[in-house]
């Protein structure tokens, strides 16, 4: 199972239009029928905000949105203070929703697929960490990859 982002799912809607990929969203749509790809409610409801025809699909094909537990929550919040973020400042890294996805992955035990931009040098302060980055500490450990790369691993070919 993986747990999307959405920056990833946007990624997907927004680069492989379904008109032109109708065989890569069947597959997308079995793949959340299954319950393999999955969604932190939090990243729903940004997907939602940018994109409502997405979720609408995303309905449609029957996605299981997981909850925000308590135990999701009080994850969330060890990794905001390993990130030294003080109250509601968030810097220019993550914020409270990348938490709880993050936390959710971490919770779950799964994969994050993330289309957040890789930090090739990190910032000094760890409050500007982004997701990728923070997914890498060794005190978070949540294995992550892009949308693109998921697709290239699953090995699937879309023949029209």
């Amino acid at each position: 199972m993986q747990v999307f982002d959405a920056s990833s799912m946007i990624h997907a809607w927004d680069n492989y239009p379904i008109a032109q990929f109708p065989a890569l969203w069947n597959w997308m749509a079995d793949r959340v029928a299954q319950g393999v790809i999955q969604m932190s409610e939090v990243a729903v409801e940004e997907v939602g905000h940018k994109v409502p025809e997405c979720v609408n699909w995303l309905k449609e094909a029957g996605l299981q949105k997981l909850p925000v537990t308590e135990a999701i929550l009080l994850e969330a919040m060890r990794i905001k203070d390993l990130l030294e973020i003080e109250e509601d400042r968030y810097g220019s890294g993550v914020d409270e929703n990348d938490l709880i996805i993050i936390a959710t992955a971490k919770i779950h035990d799964v994969e994050l697929v993330t289309n957040e931009a890789v930090q090739a040098v990190l910032a000094a302060h760890k409050r500007k960490y982004k997701i990728p980055a923070v997914c890498k500490m060794d005190t978070v450990k949540v294995p992550s990859l892009d949308y693109l790369l998921y697709l290239k691993r699953s090995e699937a070919v879309f023949n029209g």
